[in-house]
């Protein structure tokens, strides 16, 4: 195999911020996968112990992201896709502002956030594992837990002068694993066979992310919820942070409604708010997040 460095330069939609998009990607900064370093530049190992692709990320200038590949030469134009599928480079958010702007308590938020892009995680298997992880508990919960399973189970890579970094695990290493491994993590027996079911339909082909592309939300969102253990909230994250989905909105959900209250002060008619954002509804969930971190001191590189 032939490995190569390279830098590239990938132009983004303005107005564009890293900082902000990565935040909502990794969700708290105790994210091994995921990382935010104090100067602004976002690490992330794709592929696996084979086949690693170590990606770093800056934004140096306006309109324009500053990638660098450290990998087998033959894969940087799809590692590169990769990037702009993660980090929301082309999506404008013209809807969502609109949307904003006529929402009192909303406008002020989304006007610090300006910038902000819906990420999404590089495979189906990352968003379905992430939102069976993260089915009812807490934020903080199941990061630990996620943090847990990756260390467990993902290939670690040691930077020199830099932080350790994890690949995220894929199919084959999760069936593979004990139960009483994936036990320790903290997933429950639900959870464990749920990650299962779906990395055997990922596995076999039964389930992949061309058939939801070509289905609609509403019915790609019913092929989901086919596999016991997806449940409707679960099903709506995955298209949200798998798929780019921003025309579904997680209901149900505490953090939602504990970010709701903290930004609009008493709970706000949502269904009303989400008609006024449209097609573009689930921008709302991210912000939320974003200002949960904000108010925790947990937004940006700086608290790394």
């Amino acid at each position: 195999m032939a490995f190569a460095v390279a830098q590239y330069e990938v132009p983004v939609a303005e107005p564009y911020r890293l900082d902000l998009t990565v935040s909502v990607l990794r969700r708290l900064s105790t994210n091994l996968v995921d990382v935010l370093m104090p100067e602004g530049v976002y690490l992330r190992v794709l592929g696996d112990a084979d086949r690693p692709m170590l990606v770093r990320v800056s934004s140096q200038q306006r309109g324009t992201l500053f990638v660098r590949l450290d990998g087998e030469r033959r894969a940087h134009r799809r590692a590169l896709e990769t990037v702009h599928r993660m980090l929301g480079t082309d999506r404008t958010l013209r809807e969502f502002d609109r949307g904003a702007e006529r929402i009192p308590w909303l406008r002020p938020l989304a006007l610090r956030m300006r910038g902000v892009k819906p990420p999404r995680y590089p495979t189906l298997w990352e968003a379905c594992v992430n939102a069976i992880v993260f089915q009812q508990v807490s934020i903080h919960a199941a990061s630990a837990i996620l943090r847990r399973y990756v260390v467990a189970l993902g290939s670690p890579f040691e930077l020199r002068n830099g932080p350790a970094l994890h690949a995220f695990p894929d199919t084959e290493v999760t069936l593979r694993a004990n139960d009483d491994v994936l036990r320790a993590a903290g997933l429950s027996t639900n959870k464990i066979a749920a990650l299962r079911r779906v990395a055997e339909a990922l596995v076999s082909g039964t389930l992949d992310e061309r058939m939801l592309e070509e289905r609609s939300s509403v019915e790609a969102a019913a092929l989901l919820r086919s596999i016991k253990g997806i449940g409707p909230w679960t099903a709506t994250v995955i298209l949200l942070r798998g798929l780019g989905r921003l025309d579904v909105f997680p209901m149900n959900d505490s953090g939602v409604a504990r970010g709701l209250t903290f930004v609009g002060g008493s709970p706000p008619q949502i269904e009303n708010v989400l008609d006024v954002l449209g097609s573009q509804r689930g921008m709302l969930y991210y912000h939320l997040l974003l200002a949960r971190l904000e108010a925790r001191g947990e937004l940006g590189p700086r608290n790394l």
